[in-house]
């Protein structure tokens, strides 16, 4: 490899893509052409770099396995950057395999950072620690290793493990200095800022208040009964009650804890649980149902009162109800929580993440993009969404995959 290869591979692992540039940028050889598609991915002109790279793809020989592979964990980084969760993930395998076989442990590593990266986007928390506990950080470079932890820390927030995460963030944050790289260092602070904004709010007797991550982790293992609108369970102990497949049951489930100790109207819970502005008989019968089904499937945990006006919640062994609610009351909070990373979503990617049609992702955009909270640019296969972050707020519980069960 000749010595402008070298010094712009160089520039390019120290964060420099204009000097990476400035040495290649005349040049249509293949390695030329692969580092010119790595500097133009880090000044953001993806299409172009996405070129570039499979030019270079092209330009090395049958022989050259090691560079195509390569070229290929460049193009599927970019991809994951871009939010194109469609990109098919078997080649990054494919490419990964191919790395480790040649030695090249480094940029292997990489492919499977990338891989946990993504499968994290799309909520699968499993696949993506059994990935990462088959990568070593030890011999690691300062900037993979940043890569690794941050990772780490990304698993362990949504695990609700915040030690952990605070740990491996700190790990991340050293390295990313050893590093160098101002980009590296500015992830690694917005990562940290998860764990220091709030990230759910509690409801008891009334009173609303902010919880950060570490709290709502410790509310894990309250004896309160816990009404938790994150996973739609009733929790007291170790004994939960899924109400996921009953909305309406959750909802007269959380409006009568909300008001504990006190009762709740029938009007309000018909309003609550049934949209009704009026309560009718025919309301009142329904909502007569709805309380036996639901004091059925509560009644190991607490006992609902009829009193004049309406019902009341009894906790069983429990010495308080309180409910974990989103931070933000949103139709839409999980179209929000992706945007809100501030990358640039197709809405076939936001479908991928959430587990839905892209039908139903488009018809959730909409009315957003009339409320002005995104925004969208491009048209056809090429438009993309996106939104400033939500300020004041970590978007980390409303993501893909349920909370912990405690």
């Amino acid at each position: 490899m000749d010595s402008l290869i070298t010094a712009a591979a160089l520039a390019l692992a120290a964060g420099d893509p204009l000097g990476a540039l400035d040495r290649v940028a005349l040049r249509e050889d293949a390695p030329a052409l692969a580092l010119r598609g790595i500097a133009m991915a880090q000044l953001g002109d993806f299409d172009r770099a996405k070129l570039l790279l499979r030019r270079a793809a092209r330009a090395f020989s049958p022989k050259e396995a090691v560079a195509r592979a390569r070229c290929v964990v460049a193009e599927a980084e970019i991809a994951l950057v871009s939010r194109d969760l469609g990109w098919p993930a078997k080649a990054l395998d494919a490419a990964r395999t191919t790395l480790e076989k040649h030695g090249d442990r480094l940029n292997a590593a990489h492919a499977g950072h990338l891989k946990v990266r993504r499968l994290l986007l799309i909520g699968r928390l499993d696949e993506a620690e059994h990935v990462l506990a088959g990568l070593d950080p030890t011999p690691l470079p300062p900037a993979a290793r940043a890569a690794h932890e941050l990772a780490v820390a990304g698993i362990a927030m949504r695990r609700l493990r915040t030690r952990p995460a605070r740990a491996a963030l700190e790990w991340a944050r050293n390295a990313a200095r050893q590093a160098g790289i101002p980009g590296l260092m500015a992830e690694v602070a917005t990562a940290s800022l998860a764990l220091e904004t709030p990230a759910a709010r509690l409801i008891t007797q009334g009173r609303e208040q902010p919880l950060l991550l570490e709290e709502v982790e410790a509310l894990q293992a309250s004896p309160a009964l816990v009404v938790d609108a994150f996973r739609y369970t009733v929790r007291a102990g170790d004994r939960t009650v899924s109400l996921a497949s009953r909305p309406v049951l959750f909802a007269l489930a959380r409006a009568l804890a909300e008001a504990w100790p006190g009762d709740v109207s029938r009007e309000e819970l018909v309003a609550r649980a049934f949209g009704g502005k009026h309560a009718d008989e025919s309301h009142r019968a329904r909502l007569r149902v709805e309380i036996g089904r639901l004091r059925a499937e509560l009644a190991a945990l607490a006992d609902i009162s009829a009193t004049k006006r309406g019902f009341t919640l009894a906790p069983g062994l429990a010495r308080a109800v309180m409910v974990l609610a989103r931070p933000i009351e949103e139709r839409h909070a999980a179209v929000l929580a992706l945007l809100a990373d501030g990358e640039a979503w197709s809405s076939s990617a936001l479908a991928l993440a959430l587990g839905t049609g892209q039908r139903s992702v488009q018809r959730a955009l909409e009315p957003l993009a009339e409320a002005g909270k995104v925004q969208s640019f491009g048209h056809g296969r090429a438009r993309r969404w996106m939104t400033p972050p939500v300020a004041g707020f970590t978007t980390t519980l409303l993501l893909p995959a349920p909370l912990p069960n405690g």
